[in-house]
């Protein structure tokens, strides 16, 4: 994962979570704001170099080693009914059909994922810049014309952030990359 340090609209550093912090041990914490890859805003305490956030292992129940994680899923009964009557039980039926998901919905949840994350940036950082409702409509319409000239007179390192969050998966000229 890498993260995203502003002071006030400009873009004064970029990397992984040591190279944020050392760059910023000087700094204030009053004077920055750090954003991570899904846009959401971080806090940093720069006294001391942090590195990435250990992982959390699989622990308890289910196959560490091939990262199987047992979770609790609450299901009305005829829910447990129906999976249990499938072949190879509760377990093989939820993650088929959450690969059939990810298959058919793989798309429309990266463009949701994109623009969630255009928006928790946009509204840290950009709420009082001028259009920013409108641009928002544009964001979550998924009009990278209409966007990119909404936020065209916005600083900078704002308006190329906030593109590059929403749109990661285009190129300039509006066709998806493959």
């Amino acid at each position: 994962m890498s993260y995203t340090a502003f002071q006030g609209h400009t873009k004064i550093a970029s990397g992984n979570l040591t190279e944020v912090s050392s760059f910023l041990k000087d700094k204030r914490p009053d004077d920055f704001l750090v954003f991570d890859d899904a846009g959401r805003q971080i806090d940093l305490d720069v006294r001391g170099v942090q590195s990435e956030p250990p992982s959390d292992p699989a622990r308890g129940r289910g196959r560490p080693r091939l990262g199987v994680v047992a979770r609790e899923v609450t299901l009305l009964p005829r829910h447990w009914d129906w999976l249990n009557s499938q072949p190879g039980g509760a377990s093989v039926a939820l993650r088929k059909l959450v690969e059939e998901a990810r298959r058919t919905r793989g798309d429309s949840d990266r463009v949701r994922a994109a623009q969630e994350a255009a928006y928790r940036f946009l509204n840290a950082i950009a709420g009082n810049l001028p259009g920013f409702e409108e641009a928002l409509r544009a964001l979550f319409a998924y009009d990278r014309r209409r966007f990119a000239d909404l936020i065209a007179g916005w600083p900078q390192d704002i308006r190329d952030h906030a593109i590059q969050l929403a749109f990661a998966d285009q190129d300039p000229s509006g066709v998806e990359r493959v």
